[in-house]
């Protein structure tokens, strides 16, 4: 297997919400260790809340101020590593952002300015960024029509808007390209062609990081998996294993809950951020509590990472 491009260490992010006796600590990502791969997709999953926004904007250094921040975030370069965590927001800005790491966002229409065309916002970016691509080959690229260059935001179709959002992610050709729920609210077709778009971007050579809660999006196209629940990052590994035989009790759920598997919910609800309970998150919604130890620190097996004590995997 390559090496990584995008490697994640101890990814520790906080936010102290509130003030006085209503103040409180919001645990959004905790130990994240995170390999992204040239040429590979990987799908970070998991129920809506849990931390996977959080951990794309600390690697994007779009997080706020008043965030805290630890561990690790190194990103492989032509001219050495970069630890993205430290970096001031002049080398983000001017070095990184469009660069090294593409970014679609979530809701990408609403990221584009309602009174210019796409293809004015598009240009615009690919001059900013110093970038030599057509117009015309960066559409293609993002399997989008001519005629969306003349259309304002508000004439967008949603899968229209979330290809433009990819068209600029793409603008300065990024070897790294974060999509943050990029199917949100798309109809099944449509995402099945935005996923498929994104799968070819890791097919050239690019490594491909898919934020979704849509497991179904990730077992088509995803290369590598990191399920994620309640901040922590529960299970990794390659795509195919992981979906066939998972390891982690909170894996296999989500798996059950698809409509190919019964549609069996996984019952109860994932803990608040700010009220994360002692030991494994995940006890108290997991069928497996009685056999464990509530140790949830993370066993590397092979390819594989577990983060769950109990006989799962064993």
């Amino acid at each position: 297997m390559s090496a990584p491009v995008l490697s994640v260490r101890g990814l520790d992010v906080a936010f102290r919400v509130g003030r006085g006796a209503r103040a409180r600590t919001v645990r959004a990502v905790t130990g994240a260790d995170l390999d992204l791969r040239p040429g590979r997709l990987t799908a970070l999953v998991g129920e809506s809340g849990c931390g996977k926004s959080v951990l794309t904007e600390a690697l994007t250094g779009l997080l706020p101020a008043t965030a805290a921040v630890r561990g690790s975030a190194t990103l492989s370069t032509p001219d050495g590593d970069l630890e993205l965590l430290d970096a001031p927001e002049s080398d983000l800005r001017d070095r990184v952002r469009g660069r090294l790491l593409g970014l679609v966002p979530q809701s990408a229409a609403t990221h584009l300015t309602p009174t210019r065309t796409v293809g004015a916002q598009l240009r615009e970016t690919l001059a900013r960024l110093g970038a030599g691509i057509p117009v015309a080959e960066l559409m293609e690229r993002a399997a989008l029509p001519r005629h969306v260059l003349e259309l304002y935001p508000h004439e967008l179709s949603g899968g229209q808007a979330q290809r433009a959002g990819l068209a600029a992610a793409l603008a300065g050709d990024p070897p790294v390209l974060l999509a943050d729920e990029p199917t949100a609210g798309l109809d099944r077709p449509l995402v099945e062609h935005v996923t498929a778009l994104l799968a070819g971007l890791a097919d050239e050579g690019r490594a491909v990081l898919l934020i979704t809660h849509d497991l179904r999006a990730a077992r088509d196209v995803a290369d590598d998996v990191a399920v994620m629940y309640a901040s922590r990052l529960v299970e990794t590994g390659p795509a195919t294993e992981v979906f066939t035989g998972p390891w982690h009790p909170y894996t296999a759920g989500l798996l059950g809950a698809l409509p190919d598997a019964g549609f069996t919910p996984v019952p109860g609800h994932p803990p608040e951020l700010s009220a994360l309970p002692p030991g494994c998150p995940f006890a108290p919604r997991c069928p497996e509590r009685e056999s464990c130890s509530g140790d949830p620190e993370p066993v590397r097996h092979g390819d594989r990472t577990v983060s769950c004590s109990g006989p799962v995997g064993s």
